[in-house]
């Protein structure tokens, strides 16, 4: 969590304890009257807990200011426009935010990636996001939508065949490697990698296991022109679109992308990591 939304939902939760005092009310005459733990309060004004719409129609209702909602709600839209986390965003599935993302790549021509450990979403095959998918919905509890999530996420792709846009994408060697899926399914998303080589919209890089780095790899993320950043982590997506952001993350990709090979370097790689795997 970056500190910019620490700083945002803290100054959202003392905004939360003033109306309380305004209103002679202790953070347990609170909790009683909304039904809520006292600890919800406290989570709540304290900034270790983002409210939620009802969380805040409440709150206000309660101290006696239902004028101050919509207040309260703008500032939670501006947490969200930040970190949308990923318990709100999958509460209606993994499709809305496919179709989300999908909107950003058709506004964007130079689009920049890094994955660690994982196939980019933009090279997936059917059946490797499908797996992808079904292990974030278990790890979530979330709407169980995996085909139409899949189908988003590959007619997505046809962006890379596509003129006008460019993907410059890079990739740790883990991911080649790393069994999210079975080793079929594997396979067959390594020959798919092979035959990226082929299309003059995207330059594809692998950092080989033991190459020097100047920075320690982390999450992923894409950067959409010079406009957005989206990164992931396990609890939300962030959506960074201020300058020192963006530049920050182009820094980073930049120096993760010196230490990529590409060509049949890259090629020889996926190749050995096809080799190894034991197919059944």
């Amino acid at each position: 969590m970056t500190t910019d939304f620490q700083q945002a939902r803290a100054s959202l939760g003392a905004r939360l304890r003033e109306l309380r005092t305004e209103a002679g009310l202790t953070g347990r005459d609170l909790a009683a009257l909304l039904g809520w733990t006292q600890s919800k309060v406290s989570k709540l004004e304290t900034g270790r807990q983002t409210a939620t719409a009802e969380d805040l129609r409440a709150w206000a209702e309660g101290v006696g200011h239902p004028e101050a909602t919509p207040e309260l709600n703008a500032r939670v839209q501006g947490l969200e426009s930040r970190s949308r986390s990923w318990r709100r965003q999958l509460a209606a599935g993994h499709r809305p935010v496919q179709d989300a993302l999908s909107a950003e790549y058709e506004r964007s021509t130079v689009l920049r990636a890094w994955e660690g450990a994982m196939v980019v979403g933009m090279l997936q095959t059917a059946d490797y996001a499908r797996h992808v998918f079904t292990r974030y919905a278990d790890l979530h509890d979330s709407v169980r939508d995996i085909d139409d999530a899949v189908r988003a996420r590959v007619q997505r792709q046809d962006a890379l065949y596509r003129p006008g846009r460019t993907f410059h994408i890079v990739m740790g060697e883990a991911a080649l490697h790393t069994a999210i899926c079975p080793p079929s399914v594997l396979a067959a998303q390594l020959d798919r990698l092979s035959g990226v080589f082929g299309l003059d919209t995207v330059a594809l890089g692998i950092v080989p296991f033991g190459a020097p780095v100047s920075i320690p790899p982390a999450n992923g993320f894409w950067i959409y022109d010079e406009r957005l950043v989206i990164a992931e982590d396990w609890h939300a997506e962030l959506w960074l679109n201020d300058a020192d952001n963006i530049a920050l993350y182009r820094k980073v990709w930049e120096l993760l992308s010196r230490s990529a090979v590409y060509g049949h370097k890259a090629h020889r790689l996926i190749t050995r990591a096809r080799a190894q795997l034991v197919l059944s």
